[in-house]
C-alpha cells in the first residue's frame, strides 16, 4: 500500500508493502538544485521516515534526465541570518545522519551531480549511478572555497581524488566508470535501469531485520568520528544492544503462522 505525502520540492512515497520510502528531488526545471524550501522539506522528510516503523530503507533519486542535482540554487537567496556566527550549513538539513535517521539510504544518480549535490551522495549508504552520470565540484570555478562537501567526499574516495575534484572545478568531470573505480559509486547501470535497480537494492535491505540494518548504519557512520579502539568498543556495545532484538525480529518473521483454532 502506497502512502503519498505532499511537498512542494520533493515527492515522497511510503510503500509499506515492501517497507521502502522513495524520496524524489522534484525541481527538474532548476536541475534539482536545492533552495531553503527544499532543505526544510528534506529535514521534514527524514523525520517522517525515521518515525515510520513500517519503513526500513530509502531510495533517494531525482526527477528529469539532465541532473541529479546542481547543488544550491544560486538564483534564489538561501536566507542566512545577518550575524555570521549564526550561519548554518544547508547540509545539516539535507542530511539523514544529522537528523539521526539510521535507515539505509540508496542514492540513484543520473546526469549531472555537482557542488552541494555531493551532500546527498556523501550521506547515502549505497550509491549507484547511470552510465551518463557525471560528478564534479564547481565551487572554485565560481570563486568559492570548497570546504564543506569535500569533508564528506574524503570519507568515500580518499584525499587525492577529493583534492583533484575540488581543485579542477568545472574543468574535469568524473564519469560513471571513474566514479566506480575510485569508490564514489558501487554500481553503474543503464539509464533505464537506474530507478528499478535502486528500488531492488532498497527492497532487499528492507527485508532484513530493521534493528540489524539500522544498528549497522549507526555503528559504521559513528565510527568515522572516533579513534579505532573507541569505535570498536562502541560497536561492541551496539552488538550487545541490537543483536537480541534483531534475532527476535528474524525469528518472528520466519515463524510459521498459527492457524486459528476451530471450536
Amino acid at each position: 500500500m502506497n502512502s503519498p505525502t505532499t511537498f512542494e520540492t520533493i515527492l515522497l512515497d511510503l510503500d509499506h508493502d515492501v517497507r521502502v520510502a522513495t524520496v524524489t528531488l522534484n525541481r527538474p526545471e532548476a536541475l534539482n538544485s536545492f533552495n531553503r524550501m527544499m532543505c526544510e522539506e528534506m529535514k521534514a522528510v527524514w523525520r517522517i521516515i525515521k518515525a515510520d516503523e513500517l519503513i526500513n530503507a530509502v531510495v533517494l533519486r531525482a526527477a528529469g534526465e539532465r541532473a541529479f542535482s546542481a547543488g544550491l540554487d544560486v538564483r534564489s537567496s538561501y536566507g542566512q541570518p545577518e550575524i555570521v556566527w549564526n550561519h548554518e550549513d544547508p547540509g545539516e538539513l539535507l542530511s539523514p545522519k544529522w537528523q539521526k535517521m539510521w535507515k539505509p539510504v540508496v542514492c540513484a544518480v543520473q546526469g549531472m551531480c555537482t557542488a552541494g549535490a555531493l551532500y546527498f551522495v556523501n550521506e547515502a549508504d549505497v550509491v549507484i549511478c547511470a552510465q551518463g552520470a557525471t560528478f564534479f565540484d564547481s565551487h572554485v570555478s565560481a570563486g568559492l572555497v570548497s570546504a564543506l562537501e569535500p569533508v564528506g567526499l574524503m570519507r568515500r574516495v580518499g584525499l587525492g581524488d577529493t583534492l583533484r575534484m575540488a581543485l579542477m572545478g568545472n574543468d574535469e568531470r568524473v564519469g560513471a566508470q571513474t566514479a566506480l573505480r575510485i569508490g564514489l559509486v558501487t554500481e553503474v547501470v543503464d539509464e533505464q535501469d537506474l530507478w528499478p535497480r535502486a528500488h531492488e537494492i532498497a527492497t532487499t535491505i528492507a527485508a532484513k531485520p530493521p534493528t540489524a540494518t539500522q544498528g549497522t548504519v549507526k555503528a559504521i557512520w559513528e565510527s568515522l568520528d572516533k579513534p579505532y579502539r573507541a569505535a570498536m568498543d562502541q560497536g561492541l556495545i551496539y552488538t550487545r544492544l541490537g543483536n537480541p532484538i534483531a534475532k527476535a525480529e528474524l525469528a518472528e518473521r520466519n515463524s510459521p503462522k498459527q492457524s486459528p483454532r476451530i471450536r
